[in-house]
């Protein structure tokens, strides 16, 4: 299967992150090694010293090139995503799409109703290229401006509503959408590093959310390995990236 992830700063990473997708390729290595293959137009993460996706320095950096593909962007949202994503899937010939989507629009772009009728507009335009396209779509996960924000987390909490009555509208036999579950125990204090991106055990879970959703519901891959986030004091906390300072002048729904 042909994977191709497709996110916000959550999934694009900043200089020195390992990034939910290193640690979603990781599992793949371990349960089909040889039948997987992750694409994408787009190789790098973002660098918050030229505000732009100039950076190859991951954190672990023996992670492939080839496996490091996405279509993933800092400060970008349904409303970017869905005028590429149907050239992105011709082009890469993707089989599956991960999709993490949705915070950065709510924060500055466009209200739930409007958020979720671009996520529509996505599933279509995806679908042209590819009418047996499948798509693993992630809820919303509110961070930290939603602790102080009532409007915010509503309208966080309305689109996640809107966007599970789309995949329930819209899925297909001949291309199924799938809905994955927020990570159990996610907590924006402790698996994030500023209450929106993800750390170390942040991004074991959100890699677990993609591959247990498409073990249980299709049965691609197998099961996370639980080891790697049942414990959040096992797994090695590093000095703070360079993400974790302000990156720039661009969005940050936080």
């Amino acid at each position: 299967m042909r994977f191709l992830p497709v996110g916000d700063s959550m999934t694009i990473g900043a200089t020195g992150d390992f990034t939910w997708r290193y640690r979603l390729w990781q599992h793949f290595e371990t349960v089909c090694p040889d039948s997987y293959e992750i694409v994408g137009p787009r190789t790098t993460l973002y660098d918050p010293g030229t505000n732009a996706a100039l950076s190859d320095a991951y954190a672990d950096p023996s992670f492939p090139p080839a496996a490091r593909r996405h279509l993933a962007g800092w400060g970008e949202g349904w409303l970017h995503m869905a005028p590429v994503i149907a050239d992105a899937v011709r082009e890469a010939e993707a089989e599956v799409l991960l999709v993490s989507l949705g915070l950065i629009d709510l924060g500055f772009y466009s209200d739930a109703e409007q958020t979720a009728a671009n996520a529509r507009a996505f599933i279509a335009a995806a679908r042209t290229a590819d009418p047996h396209i499948r798509m693993v779509l992630l809820p919303v996960i509110p961070n930290v401006r939603a602790e102080s924000d009532a409007p915010f987390a509503a309208s966080c909490a309305r689109f996640n509503e809107l966007l599970a009555k789309a995949v329930a509208d819209l899925a297909t036999p001949s291309s199924p959408l799938l809905l994955a579950s927020r990570p159990p125990g996610y907590d924006i204090h402790t698996d994030t590093y500023d209450g929106t991106h993800p750390g170390p055990t942040g991004e074991h879970l959100l890699a677990a959310a993609f591959a247990d959703a498409m073990h249980q519901a299709w049965g691609l891959g197998g099961p996370y390995a639980r080891q790697r986030t049942s414990q959040r004091s096992a797994v090695p906390q590093p000095e703070p990236p360079q993400s974790a300072l302000p990156k720039s002048s661009l969005p940050q729904p936080a």
